[in-house]
């Protein structure tokens, strides 16, 4: 049986509309929107979603500006000035690197930690609401196959210790 136009048309948009990548889009914009909605309402308006990618890299020891940028998968001049920004507000310090002179270590100053803290407190909260809204059992699980899946796919830019939360 052939299909019309319409009806491959309406396939095809939802296709589109209606796969993986996207619906991993919406949940992460869903979750992003609310940590940045807390994030504000618990006293930073100064932070921006663009700076996540400095947060979500970052750790609480000291890393250099190029393995950030790797991580992060955005250049080197992007995340200098993300980190001349953040240091700017008061969220981060960098220091020369004791290994390397010509190095610059960056590091959460007590501003920092405290972002990062509250940070923490609101993904629990969302987490909670959503383990309310789908089951706890069901959002465990995506999570448990979600960080499986990005451990079986070899991500070299990311820490080895990132898809697993023990080590």
């Amino acid at each position: 049986m052939n299909k019309s136009a319409a009806e491959r048309n309406q396939e095809i948009a939802f296709g589109l509309s209606n796969n993986l990548p996207r619906l991993l889009r919406e949940f992460s914009r869903d979750f992003e929107r609310r940590i940045w909605e807390s994030l504000e309402a618990r006293g930073y308006p100064d932070i921006r979603p663009s700076h996540s990618a400095v947060f979500a890299n970052l750790g609480m020891g000291a890393v250099r500006v190029t393995e950030l940028a790797e991580r992060a998968q955005v250049t080197q001049q992007a995340m200098g000035k993300m980190l001349k920004e953040l240091e700017r507000m008061g969220y981060i310090a960098r220091d020369i690197d004791a290994g390397d002179k010509r190095a610059k270590e960056i590091r959460l100053t007590e501003r920092g930690i405290a972002l990062a803290a509250d940070c923490l407190a609101a993904v629990a909260e969302i987490r909670a609401d959503y383990a309310r809204k789908i089951g706890a059992e069901r959002l465990e699980q995506l999570e448990t196959d979600l960080r499986e899946a990005v451990r079986r796919l070899e991500l070299d830019y990311l820490p080895e210790s990132w898809a697993d939360p023990t080590g």
